[in-house]
């Protein structure tokens, strides 16, 4: 049953609507691998395909913010790469992401993640300092994290693979992921006004109240992110995106 009220919803579920603003505050402020979180938190509090309208002008407000802080450091040529295989991935999660069984859907997704991350583990071990360069990776990768944010705003994973892979620095990374999903988000939003129909006036109340949420993470997340040098980041990011994978199986 989608919102009719917003008197109508509980109490847990404003606690939890909250804590997953919190948290993607705390994300688009640089705590990459987190974001699965707020989907979980998200989807406990309302029916999930509901709850992916919900969250996405959520994500916007903060794609806003991380873009104002962080667009100094936006590495636009990455942009370019990954953008348009994302677009094409969305595009089929909009006709085809319904019919997928979720349960499928998300073994497939944790055994990508967890194979991609014992590549990444091990190349760093092996001191290799080239990128992926062919076409395919990004293609892959992008089709992958565009098909994942149209259907369960799970992208987070598959992007910080390629932006690690990419081995951009602390600042480069958060600001070119700012871009990047800032429009693809954008993009998002005359599917789930047109096609799904999970945004309506209730939903965007209801996120309207939730903007605070989204600032105090922000903030928190800025102060974090200053304290965390490189090496640490990027091990940071691993680790995260390796237990969002457990997460997003076991939800």
């Amino acid at each position: 049953m989608f919102l009719s009220l917003i008197s109508e919803i509980s109490t847990a579920s404003w606690i939890l609507s909250f804590l997953a603003a919190f948290v993607i505050g705390l994300s688009k402020a640089g705590i990459k691998g987190i974001a699965v979180i707020n989907v979980i938190f998200m989807a406990i509090a309302f029916e999930a395909k509901q709850s992916t309208g919900i969250v996405l002008p959520l994500l916007i407000v903060a794609d806003v913010f991380a873009v104002i802080y962080y667009n100094r450091h936006t590495q636009w040529k990455y942009v370019a790469k990954f953008l348009p295989w994302m677009i094409l991935g969305i595009v089929l999660g909009s006709w085809f992401g319904m019919d997928l069984p979720e349960q499928t859907f998300k073994i497939i997704m944790a055994i990508i993640i967890f194979l991609t991350v014992i590549f990444i583990v091990w190349w760093d071990q092996k001191k290799v300092k080239d990128v992926p360069t062919h076409w395919a990776f990004a293609s892959g990768v992008g089709t992958l994290a565009g098909f994942t944010t149209m259907v369960g705003n799970l992208a987070g994973p598959i992007s910080n693979i390629y932006f690690l892979a990419m081995r951009l620095p602390k600042n480069q990374f958060i600001g070119t992921a700012a871009w990047l999903f800032m429009i693809i988000n954008v993009f998002k939003l005359p599917f789930h006004f047109f096609v799904w129909n999970t945004i309506t006036e209730e939903t965007l109340l209801l996120d309207l109240k939730l903007v605070p949420g989204i600032i105090l993470g922000f903030i928190l997340g800025i102060k974090i992110v200053k304290r965390i040098d490189e090496a640490f980041f990027r091990k940071m990011i691993l680790v995260l995106t390796a237990l969002g994978a457990i997460v997003i199986l076991f939800k």
